[in-house]
């Protein structure tokens, strides 16, 4: 198994998951910009108090095989010096994972972390934040989607189950709750609020 970094296969890192999940009708590729800012420095502020890399794994016939992306963020104070990693995409063989996870250890104690938390973002936790354990239907935007075997990858290695976290939609133009209608109605009158359609510029 070999590591790259993706300094100079950036469509390749973008482009796996479209290959890993072809066959997969529930699947939504996320937009490439909304991955792209989380790694540029101009546009994600935790580089300012923060480190991030990303990785390619190739095994021994140069076939993608996995990728991740790790990273410290001393913005959020923890206890416990704790690292991250996200965009984590891999088969399904857990001595690959293994490999993965290891070089995501390593990486994380060379500086000086001593816990390793994931699958999260290296930027705000509205996006990308997680590991989905439990209905498989079409992510919701922003949000993350993996195989069910993901889930044994990362227990089998060691991960456990820090928090719980749901996820729901609703449709557009379904009926609002009798509340809000009530609410609406009492502030609608207030003298003090306003509300007018935004304009672009």
């Amino acid at each position: 198994m070999k590591k790259y970094r993706t300094k100079n296969k950036k469509k390749e890192f973008l482009q796996f998951p479209a290959v890993l999940y072809q066959h997969d009708k529930n699947y939504i590729r996320p937009l490439d910009k909304d991955i792209e800012e989380v790694f540029d420095p101009s546009k994600n502020k935790f580089f300012k108090t923060g480190e991030c890399q990303r990785f390619l794994f190739k095994n021994k016939n140069n076939q993608t095989v996995g990728k991740v992306a790790v990273f410290i963020n001393t913005f959020y104070k923890q206890d416990q010096p704790t690292g991250g990693l996200g965009f984590f995409d891999c088969i399904n063989d857990q001595e690959t994972a293994n490999f993965i996870f290891d070089y995501c250890k390593n990486w994380l104690h060379e500086r000086g972390m001593e816990a390793m938390d994931g699958p999260i973002n290296f930027g705000e936790r509205d996006k990308f934040w997680g590991l989905l354990s439990d209905g498989f239907s079409p992510p919701l935007f922003g949000m993350n989607y993996n195989f069910p075997y993901y889930k044994d990858l990362f227990e089998n290695y060691g991960f456990r189950l820090y928090f719980e976290q749901l996820c729901f939609s609703r449709p557009i133009f379904a009926d609002v709750s009798r509340v809000f209608k009530v609410m609406h109605e009492k502030h609608r009158r207030n003298p003090s609020i306003s509300a007018e359609p935004m304009k672009k510029k």
